[in-house]
């Protein structure tokens, strides 16, 4: 499980790094508006807050991605030990 995590975590965060470097070359953050007004957030704070906001996109895609290549045997698979089961855990198809 830690190491799926960081193969979300890691990636998502070195895609964040850049969509921030790329989408903060062409915005100034004081140019910024929300909701029929300018944001009355320092820059620093609106680079932290897209920072942010781009590594939670990429990590949901990420996640998303590694979700959906899961093999069925993974996803249906019961956590439990062989003892502790109970009788809806099912092993490779079949009932304990």
């Amino acid at each position: 499980m830690k190491q799926r995590l960081m193969w979300i975590v890691w990636p998502s965060f070195l895609m964040a790094a850049i969509l921030e470097l790329v989408v903060f070359a062409f915005v100034d953050p004081q140019d910024l508006h929300w909701l029929h007004g300018p944001l009355e957030i320092s820059r620093q704070a609106a680079y932290t807050a897209g920072f942010f906001f781009f590594w939670a996109v990429t990590a949901a895609s990420g996640a998303l991605t590694t979700l959906l290549s899961m093999s069925p045997f993974e996803v249906n698979r019961c956590p439990m030990p062989m003892c502790e089961r109970p009788d809806t855990c099912k092993v490779q198809g079949k009932q304990p």
